[in-house]
């Protein structure tokens, strides 16, 4: 598989994982210049802005390493971009699912709710 194959396929997981849990997906791959969300999802009082990570089983760094301080900033970016574009009295919420797959098989999702928040970033939802 290649590289985008296997991201999708960590996507498609985490969409079917959070419908199951009574999410609603609202977006998928949203992009602006400079940043793209994953999965938008909304459930209950909050809209989830997913970070999705799919790696091997023997990989050195988890997914939730993966998203370090310059890549939440581009997270945070586009969700406000999202959030000007479709008003909401939804709190924003920020989580990562990383997703454990090998040979076009999903092993394992771990999904960390409420990750990261907007401290130390010049925006305010």
């Amino acid at each position: 598989m290649t590289k985008n194959e296997t991201g999708k396929l960590g996507e498609d997981a985490v969409c079917d994982h959070l419908t199951k849990l009574g999410y609603r997906i609202c977006a998928r791959n949203y992009r602006i210049k400079g940043g793209e969300i994953d999965i938008i999802a909304e459930n209950g009082d909050f809209i989830a802005f997913v970070e999705v990570k799919t790696r091997r089983p023997d990989s050195l760094a988890t997914g939730f390493e993966a998203v370090d301080s310059r890549k939440r900033g581009r997270i945070i970016k586009t969700a406000a971009d999202y959030m000007s574009r479709h008003i909401s009295d939804l709190q924003p919420r920020f989580d990562i699912a990383s997703v454990t797959a090998e040979d076009g098989r999903v092993l394992d999702i771990d999904y960390m709710t409420n990750a990261y928040d907007t401290t130390g970033y010049n925006y305010i939802f």
